[in-house]
């Protein structure tokens, strides 16, 4: 049952993770069009990023707490890059650069959306997979 459990919680946080990606993407598209301004743009995006941050974070350790470390270790690279980001300061969008980064901002959010979505994928699977085993 615990298993189950694990599952779910982690399809919800990699909904929750997708979810926020997608509020920054659409920030940065708006940006683009010149739907909003910059300050605002910059401002909604990193008011989101630490909380990204920590809910990668808070999956990562149920996943190891559980006894799940094959998945675990599926997500260690992109929790790897945001820390990486966080320690280096980069993990903030410059309100003053916010032009010149755009390409690159984006870029980097539909990667990490991509691999996000194939860790959505992974854990639909096994989310499935244990509901069918509980049936049994």
């Amino acid at each position: 049952m615990w298993a189950l459990w694990t599952w779910l919680f982690s399809f919800f946080f990699i909904l929750a993770l997708l979810l926020l990606l997608g509020f920054q993407l659409i920030c940065l598209v708006d940006l683009e069009y010149d739907y909003i301004n910059p300050y605002d743009s910059a401002s909604r995006i990193n008011n989101v990023v630490l909380p990204e941050f920590i809910t990668q974070g808070a999956l990562c350790l149920v996943l190891l707490a559980t006894g799940h470390w094959l998945v675990c270790l599926l997500h260690l690279p992109y929790l790897y890059y945001n820390v990486r980001q966080y320690i280096q300061g980069q993990h903030l969008v410059d309100v003053t650069e916010i032009y010149s980064q755009l390409k690159v901002e984006k870029k980097k959010r539909f990667i990490k959306m991509g691999y996000l979505i194939f860790l959505f994928i992974f854990s639909l699977f096994w989310l499935l997979f244990n509901l069918g085993e509980e049936d049994d």
